[in-house]
């Protein structure tokens, strides 16, 4: 079995100070051995991580898109931010990708896909997966509700801790069966179990501090996070 954390941040997300050997390392002392990079707007710290990590590590995006967040999972290529839910989704699919939806029902992100979108988007079959357990989603009747909804429209759920710290990684996972591609990661997915929980609010404020402070002498160089 492999303990999948299905979305991670790093130090090419504009909120996370986290490096990549770094997450390797957190990873392998958790025993986490499955993991979806999903920087905010770009997939290069992804695909730099699955040329690093011992482990499997799918190549994922978060997206902002004019109604929210969608994250693309088994990308080849960054999507840019600011267009339409349903251009996105198209971009993804371009990519043989898959659809996730993270945080859904979260009202107290702004980010959070609107659910009349993500309602629509369901139900034309436009979404593989979404999260039913977000560790960063503080209020627990968010989560209720997105399992409610998952479930309405018989999405696959995922798990994730949504690191943007070391410390955050494993809080939420997948323990799912061993999986080679897009195809059997569905399945995959629909054989696993959710384990973990919610984070303390706190976690927040580390990836605040990072959006307002933390990036100003940061720049991305030959592939590497460079303070």
């Amino acid at each position: 079995m492999l303990k999948a954390d299905l979305h991670i941040h790093t130090c090419y997300s504009p909120d996370s100070d986290s490096q990549l050997e770094d997450i390797i390392k957190r990873c392998q002392k958790l025993g986490i051995n499955c993991i979806a990079i999903a920087d905010h707007g770009t997939t290069k710290g992804a695909s730099k991580m699955k040329e690093l990590a011992p482990f499997k590590v799918i190549v994922a995006e978060e997206i902002l898109t004019t109604r929210g967040e969608i994250m693309g999972m088994f990308l080849n290529e960054t999507i840019p931010s600011g267009l339409s839910p349903e251009e996105t989704v198209e971009r993804i699919r371009a990519q043989n990708g898959l659809v996730c939806v993270p945080h859904p029902v979260d009202i107290l992100r702004s980010s959070a896909l609107a659910i009349d979108t993500f309602k629509e988007l369901a139900s034309q079959g436009k979404i593989d997966l979404a999260e039913a357990l977000n560790a960063r989603t503080i209020l627990k009747i968010c989560i209720t509700k997105s399992r409610r909804l998952i479930d309405e429209y018989k999405i696959k759920a995922t798990a994730s801790s949504d690191a943007h710290t070391i410390d955050e990684i494993g809080r939420a996972y997948l323990e799912i069966p061993e999986f080679k591609g897009r195809e059997d990661f569905l399945a995959a997915v629909a054989a696993g179990r959710i384990c973990g929980k919610r984070n303390t609010p706190l976690v927040h404020l580390s990836s605040l501090k990072e959006r307002l402070f933390g990036k100003k002498d940061m720049e991305i160089d030959n592939d590497k996070c460079i303070r």
